[in-house]
């Protein structure tokens, strides 16, 4: 593959669009239909790259990237999809569908982890739109100009922030208020912004939002964070695009500021970095001093080939990009779908670690960021002849948990944090509040932040807790 001579200008495809795709006529009739019978409930967006360069079009629909863009009717259940295609299709009735739609986003636990409860942080008790504080060094922003992708994971935890659903949406009008945040809290060194992905924005606009947190006033801040997935769905956002040069400008303006800019690239697959335009982007990115860490959850049906991970890992590796974390896959949206048992997930991390050498061992998995924190399944134990997860913190919202090794029943069936019975008989882990909690520096119960794991898995919206928000 070579590099575009002739830089493609980027053009979305959406289920009002999709027809119009050249490779739409390769999809069966099946294919189709369940594009736009699922769609009504899952954000769909791709794109032409993605198109043309990422998927294999004579190994649909089994091709990872098809599978990581396109919606599949298995996304769904067999009932709701019998009913939503009869009313989306046939009776062509617009309000039932509606109801319906709402009434399967609900079930499907969209605001997992705390989002819309315990992670947004509130001045004089009144709510600040579009930031988010859970661990006590990271603040999240999320402008509002940033709040698309160049295409849409089917996995993507944040999909209800594409279709609209009320008060799901996390978006900022403007850096004001982000950066009188910080200047209030001191202890916090690093600022991610994210979205959607920030990098749809031009630069001029990005620069709008990132310039502000140079001032001198806001020194504590050390580390400015992008998380995007334009390194794979759009790299001619680095290359080729009108102000692809002002973007790596932006990126020099803020090293020379004496701030690391670390760019969180999201990776789903190997295939990803294998194009002559993606490793380009790559190499300019870290030219400017930025870093590019490269992140991405493990999906059933994507990436269960340990070699894909050592490919991504390796060729990043060589080409300037630091591993970073393979997550578990949320318990959101299609997880049914998509999730893989955690001792599966556990099998893979370490078949792919093996096969790469230690510039590629700064990956840290498979982790799962759930709502007390980022757990880390760190390997299956057996002790006393009873067959155990080994976990820990490498986040928390309590920084006394961190890095605390715990304990976990062995479930080959598990697939997420609060689907595990702690070990040694214990009623609850040692976050959950249980005196003692397995450790003898524990803080006693009064001391602790008791985050009960069933909270991770309701649909209400509860009060901000400010306690907790502080973190």
């Amino acid at each position: 593959m070579t590099i575009e001579t002739n830089p493609a200008r980027f053009k979305p495809y959406t289920r009002q669009s999709i027809t119009q795709a050249p490779q739409w006529s390769l999809l069966g009739p099946e294919l189709q239909e369940a594009v736009q019978v699922v769609s009504h409930v899952l954000p769909f967006r791709t794109n032409a790259y993605v198109l043309d360069q990422l998927i294999d079009w004579g190994n649909i629909p089994d091709d990872p990237i098809y599978r990581l863009v396109f919606p599949h009717r298995d996304m769904l259940r067999r009932e709701e999809y019998a009913q939503l295609r009869d009313l989306v299709l046939f009776k062509k009735d617009d309000a039932a569908s509606a109801r319906l739609v709402h009434a399967i986003r609900m079930r499907m636990n969209p605001h997992p982890a705390g989002q819309m409860t315990h992670n947004v942080p509130r001045v004089n008790d009144t709510p600040l739109r579009g930031l988010q504080h859970k661990y006590k060094e990271t603040v999240l922003f999320f402008p509002s100009a940033g709040q698309t992708c160049h295409a849409y994971c089917t996995f993507c935890f944040r999909w209800p922030q594409f279709v609209g659903m009320e008060g799901m949406k996390f978006d900022a009008r403007e850096s004001g208020e982000l950066v009188e945040y910080l200047k209030l809290h001191p202890e916090v060194t690093d600022v991610l912004i994210t979205g959607g992905d920030p990098l749809v924005m031009n630069t001029r606009s990005l620069a709008g939002y990132i310039e502000p947190l140079l001032a001198p006033e806001l020194a504590h801040i050390q580390n400015i964070r992008i998380g995007t997935k334009s390194v794979a769905y759009w790299p001619q956002r680095f290359v080729s695009d009108a102000d692809a040069d002002d973007l790596l400008r932006l990126f020099e303006r803020v090293v020379k500021a004496g701030k690391n800019l670390a760019v969180m690239g999201h990776y789903s697959h190997a295939v990803e970095l294998r194009g002559a335009l993606a490793q380009q982007a790559v190499k300019r990115i870290v030219s400017t001093g930025a870093t590019l860490r490269m992140q991405g959850p493990l999906i059933r049906h994507i990436n269960e080939d340990p070699k894909s991970w050592a490919e991504l890992w390796t060729t990043g590796v060589r080409l300037g990009a630091i591993p970073y974390y393979m997550f578990v896959e949320r318990d959101t949206g299609p997880s049914d779908y998509f999730a893989l048992p955690l001792a599966r997930a556990h099998e893979i991390f370490q078949a792919a670690y093996q096969m790469v050498s230690g510039l590629s061992r700064t990956v840290r998995g498979p982790s799962m960021s759930a709502f007390p924190g980022k757990v880390v399944i760190d390997g299956i134990v057996t002790i006393n002849g009873e067959k155990l997860f080994a976990l820990q913190f490498l986040q928390a919202r309590n920084p006394d948990w961190v890095r605390k090794p715990f304990f976990a029943e062995f479930d080959p069936t598990a697939t997420w944090l609060d689907h595990l019975v702690p070990a040694f008989g214990k009623k609850k882990f040692f976050f959950e509040g249980e005196e003692g909690g397995g450790f003898d520096d524990a803080p006693p119960p009064s001391k602790q932040r008791v985050i009960p794991l069933a909270l991770a898995g309701r649909t209400e919206v509860q009060p901000c807790d400010s306690t907790i928000d502080a973190e």
